[in-house]
């Protein structure tokens, strides 16, 4: 995965990022700002589900760490603007994400798109197998782009920062396992060869489920089932060719 082989690049790039975005809307007098957070950067073996209080509880995932050290810099950055200077950043930590015009880059995708992509090419070539890394048996939770795009705006227009403290997370407080995953788009794709697992390569976290206890109570809930939002997104991939490159 890329930010096992391109750390530099995930930690100086994120940092300065959000670095200058952070200032600069400090600077400008915002009203409000919403930094993004990611469910990767709570520490690998969280209990479950994981609740917003639980960030930096233990230590990270190591196939992840550079990433995670990046965005909970930014986290704390805007905890900091806050508190010294009465702010209203307010920060959101979102599951697993998938949806229209993703990346599907044979290397550096995330775990939908690789998989949908993998599939697809194993349908058209009439390859007899599709490889899956890992032992499948890591659980995943995932949300469709549409529902944490609202989520977004519900939060905007309803919650600050100094509510019920800055992290929000965002998910449908569901998962499965990457194996039960790569069945379901498998069956999406139409694919009939078969799925072989590759258990030299590393799981990761062994499982990252949200509690969103919080963002429930606020108002707002998910509401796009995984399975028409993963065939809502393999028919986008058919439909622009471009993706596939």
């Amino acid at each position: 995965m890329a930010s096992c082989s391109i750390p530099v690049e995930y930690l100086l790039d994120n940092l300065k990022i959000q670095n200058n975005v952070i200032e600069a809307a400090f600077n400008h007098g915002s009203a409000k700002l919403m930094f993004f957070g990611s469910s990767c950067i709570y520490p690998r073996l969280c209990p479950q589900p994981i609740k917003e209080e639980y960030l930096l509880s233990s230590a990270l995932e190591p196939t992840n760490d550079a990433y995670a050290i990046a965005k909970i810099a930014g986290v704390k950055l805007c905890n900091a603007y806050n508190r010294e200077y009465g702010t209203d950043f307010i920060c959101i930590m979102p599951t697993n994400l998938y949806g229209m015009n993703d990346n599907y880059h044979l290397q550096n995708a995330h775990v939908i798109p690789m998989l949908l992509r993998r599939f697809h090419d194993a349908k058209v070539s009439n390859s007899s197998e599709v490889v899956v890394w890992g032992t499948g048996q890591p659980l995943r939770e995932f949300l469709y782009a549409d529902d944490l795009a609202e989520a977004c705006v519900f939060l905007m227009e309803n919650y600050s920062a100094g509510d019920i403290g800055e992290l929000v997370n965002i998910g449908t407080g569901e998962d499965l396992t990457i194996l039960a995953l790569a069945e379901l788009i498998k069956e999406i794709v139409g694919y009939q060869g078969k799925i072989a697992l590759d258990k030299t390569k590393p799981d990761g976290t062994p499982r990252k489920l949200l509690d969103v206890t919080k963002i429930n109570a606020l108002g707002w809930k998910a509401t796009t089932p995984l399975k028409d939002g993963l065939a809502a997104t393999y028919k986008d991939f058919l439909a622009n060719p471009a993706l596939r490159r």
